[in-house]
């Protein structure tokens, strides 16, 4: 995957997951037109969840996450994060794992980069940690299919 451009990564995250939804029976939308900060929006009837798609890399026991994004303007280089005004959930596909993830903005919402880990940690710390296993793409969309909208 070292080998690829962004886009060519951005690619292979919307696909998969888009495969992954399409596997769970729902409906995936996608822009007519580039530029949104969202890539797919997923029919939730009646409402749409706007997903902005990211590639994970496999760190140390963790899958990392880029949440930040970089733009060049004539006044040099401008980076951004996410807002829930923008997106509703981040997309993660691990190429290394073969799993797709849904992180909530409330979430994600102004980091630069998120880890869920896959594999305890070396010093066995329990708190604060985000484990993958509480993103499953699977699990988080049958969450917010339960709740009111």
């Amino acid at each position: 995957m070292n080998d690829l451009t962004p886009s060519q990564k951005g690619a292979v995250a919307e696909a998969a997951i888009t495969a992954a939804a399409v596997q769970l029976g729902l409906l995936v939308l996608r822009p007519v037109c580039e530029g949104g900060r969202y890539d797919l929006a997923i029919d939730m009837d009646p409402t749409l969840l706007r997903v902005q798609c990211k590639l994970a890399q496999r760190l140390d026991g963790v899958v990392s996450v880029n949440l930040q994004t970089s733009r060049y303007t004539p006044n040099g280089y401008v980076r951004t994060s996410y807002a829930a005004t923008e997106i509703d959930v981040v997309g993660v596909y691990s190429p290394h794992l073969n799993r797709c993830f849904l992180i909530p903005i409330d979430i994600a919402a102004g980091r630069r980069v998120i880890h869920l880990r896959f594999e305890p940690a070396r010093n066995n710390q329990a708190d604060r940690i985000n484990w993958a296993r509480d993103y499953e793409f699977a699990a988080v969309m049958r969450r917010l299919k339960g709740s009111p909208a």
